[in-house]
């Protein structure tokens, strides 16, 4: 569950909007290894898919 947690709670710091009532929930039930790596993942993704983006619109 924290896993799944943590993908929800790195999603929504990409987005930039969050309650402060789920932040104060995700304090204690996410692990900071788990945060780290799917927000290392999430930007190694979306990175990806600018380069795939300007790869596209280039040729």
């Amino acid at each position: 569950m924290s896993v799944a947690r943590s993908i929800k709670t790195v999603a929504w710091a990409f987005l930039g909007i969050r309650k402060n009532s789920d932040y104060q929930q995700d304090l204690g039930k996410v692990s900071p290894f788990h945060v780290i790596a799917v927000a290392l993942v999430g930007v190694a993704v979306f990175v990806a898919g600018l380069i795939a983006l300007v790869n596209w619109v280039a040729k």
